[in-house]
């Protein structure tokens, strides 16, 4: 089941012609899965500073289709499509007024605060995350 929100292109993330800054779009990203997580109970400063659970992200491709500009409200679909024993892959995409402006793929691992190794998923956050899976087949043990 994706997870979809939506934030505005504001002045701030936009170059003088008014059009988004790339760098800024991570910026975003960023903000849009820490909702997600929470949005499936595990807030991040929980995550962080209780649990000593870290997400970095180890892979992340981007791909731009249409410029997107300053006052654009944009709508993140996030979808889960393979969880690993420490790792979930997500696909993204972003649209506004109907134009997909980009998408990403992208891998998160959850890694130990304590040791910056790689952990198995707690029990609780993988069941969370299986209840978003699109592929209900995508379990993979690789990683």
């Amino acid at each position: 089941m994706a997870y979809t929100t939506s934030r505005h292109l504001n002045f701030g993330d936009c170059d003088p012609s008014g059009i988004a800054y790339f760098p800024s779009y991570l910026n975003i990203l960023v903000g849009v899965y820490e909702e997600f997580f929470r949005a499936i109970g595990f807030a991040w400063p929980e995550m962080i500073n209780e649990r000593k659970i870290g997400l970095p992200t180890v892979t992340l491709d981007l791909t731009f289709k249409s410029p997107g500009f300053h006052g654009d409200m944009m709508n993140f679909t996030v979808r889960v499509v393979r969880i690993g024993n420490s790792s979930v892959d997500l696909e993204h995409e972003i649209k506004a007024g109907g134009r997909l402006l980009w998408t990403a793929k992208q891998r998160l691992v959850a890694t130990s605060l304590e040791t910056h190794k790689a952990c198995h998923w707690p029990d609780d956050m993988r069941a969370a995350l299986t209840q978003h899976l699109e592929k209900k087949d995508a379990h993979d043990s690789a990683a």
